[in-house]
């Protein structure tokens, strides 16, 4: 594709989809079913929610420490479309973000750390697979730096995203990184982590993608 394209990627959980009572009330179940009565710390929203963002071997390990994380993993994936999907809302600006892409001649793209399957399946139930909201390019199974290397090869300009894994996902990319404050991880940890900008939820992008491609321009016409 040529390099001039405007190409940007999207982070799926607490970017563009809150899918955290989803993710919490799966993750409860998988214990239950798994695990059962057994002695081990309780999964609940507040010991969860940090770890939004993280793979699900991560998570699963942090929450049920000593659990076989396999087994526990293969249970999730086969509970969340009973139990999990139906919880998920996109969060404020999506359809906005994507519009201002497309407008701009661009491509959108969704990588994501949830396997690949389930980023299909989140996708469908919230109409982004139909139509002009469906994103030009779909993977999963991703987390920081190996987002980064999709990103490079797909020539990304930037990379919209609620973790600081988003942040080195951009960074190795070599894309502009674009925080959103809507996930676990505050404006100040983005920042700090190397975000370009932060924005309060992607109702904010389009502007910030106005004034991004115009000091593109303007970088051009100067050299």
């Amino acid at each position: 594709m040529p390099s001039e394209q405007l190409v940007v990627g999207f982070d799926l959980d607490m970017t563009l989809v809150d899918s955290a009572d989803g993710i919490v009330a799966t993750l409860q179940r998988t214990r239950q079913q798994v695990l059962g009565d057994a002695p081990g710390p309780v999964v609940d929203r507040k010991r969860a929610w940090p770890l939004m963002g993280y793979p699900l071997d991560r998570i699963i390990s942090e929450l049920m420490p000593g659990a076989d994380v396999d087994l526990l993993a293969d249970t999730y994936r086969s509970l969340y479309p009973t139990t999990g999907l139906a919880r998920n809302t996109l969060l404020p600006g999506v359809h906005e973000a994507f519009a201002a892409i497309r407008e701009a001649g661009g491509r959108v793209l969704v990588i994501s750390a949830k396997s690949e399957p389930g980023v299909h399946t989140v996708l469908e139930a919230l109409g982004l697979l139909d139509g002009k909201h469906r994103p030009d390019l779909i993977a999963g199974g991703r987390f920081g730096v190996a987002k980064g290397e999709l990103l490079a090869v797909e020539g990304a300009s930037a990379y919209v995203g609620d973790h600081v894994g988003d942040v080195a996902a951009a960074r190795f990319a070599g894309a502009a990184s674009v925080g959103v404050s809507t996930g676990p991880q505050s404006a100040d940890e983005l920042r700090a982590a190397g975000a370009d900008v932060v924005l309060e939820d992607l109702l904010g992008f389009p502007r910030w993608l106005s004034g991004h491609l115009a000091g593109l321009s303007r970088s051009h016409v100067s050299n």
